[in-house]
């Protein structure tokens, strides 16, 4: 996945607003506009880095004369006291943009380094490991560029990138049937419909509407086992909720072929990194 450059602009733009609205108090009355300077980021903890191009781009905006040289790349992984990047230039624009940078860098990197433990656990098996729509209001680009980072996958990106009938969507439409048939009435063709199923019956009903994904929500391991065998590749299958580093293995063993994890994404504690001015 590639980061989308005006996204990312916009993004970085408003942050720094919001730290600095009327410019930098302290930095702008001690530091002269002539200093320059040269700072490290330090790994404090073992980690899988994530948001290189973002914190770059966080100093470039300040001014374009700094040099942001990471010595790794995004997906890698560091132990406590590597040295990720180094960047030199106008001092005021590394004091300015310090916080704003490690903030990025910090929450994208836990996001990279929870995906990475929940993709080891389970290396060995044909199973995707994917990320939901529950993110940081308007970073959620940026967070799941952090889970491909990380070794995961990206479930669909907006409500409008494809077709999740949920059991709001079921209730409020009186029944899996009637939700689908809707649905495939006014759809592209191209557009993928999923169902989200509770019982091996709602799984029988899924199948019967052809639906092209099917998501086991909530199932024991054992009626998610009988759901993969009762859909026998005639749908991809999903499983999804409460899903944890412990339990994840076993879920995967079923047979599903993807397994959504909100916690990827939901509750990543930040990773500690320092910028250090020398």
């Amino acid at each position: 996945m590639k980061m989308d450059k005006i996204y990312l602009h916009d993004i970085v733009m408003n942050a720094l607003k919001e730290d600095m609205p009327l410019g930098d108090v302290t930095t702008d009355n001690i530091i002269s506009e002539g200093d320059s300077s040269k700072a490290e980021f330090l790994a404090k903890q073992d980690a899988v880095i994530a948001g290189l191009d973002v914190a770059k781009h966080v100093f470039e905006v300040l001014d374009s004369s700094v040099k942001f040289t990471a010595h790794i790349k995004d997906g890698d992984r560091v132990k406590k006291g590597d040295t990720i990047a180094t960047v030199t230039g106008p001092t005021r624009a590394l004091l300015k943009g310090e916080r704003t940078a490690l903030n990025f860098l910090q929450r994208l990197s836990a996001i990279a380094t929870v995906t990475n433990r929940y993709a080891m656990k389970v290396k060995e098996l044909p199973v995707k490991i994917a990320d939901t729509r529950k993110t940081t209001p308007g970073l959620r680009l940026l967070e799941k560029y952090a889970v491909n980072a990380g070794g995961g996958s990206n479930h669909r990106f907006s409500l409008s990138d494809g077709v999740l009938i949920k059991d709001n969507h079921i209730a409020a439409a009186g029944g899996i049937t009637n939700a689908v048939n809707r649905v495939r009435a006014s759809i592209p063709h191209t557009v993928k419909i999923e169902v989200e199923v509770e019982s091996l019956e709602e799984v029988q009903e899924a199948l019967a509407c052809r639906a092209d994904i099917i998501m086991l929500d909530n199932m024991s391991n054992e009626k998610m086992a009988e759901a993969v065998q009762l859909i026998n590749k005639r749908a991809l299958v999903e499983a999804s909720g409460n899903i944890t580093e412990e339990t994840i293995y076993e879920v995967a063993r079923t047979g599903v072929d993807i397994i959504s994890v909100g916690k990827l994404t939901h509750s990543a504690n930040s990773v500690d990194i320092s910028m250090n001015i020398e």
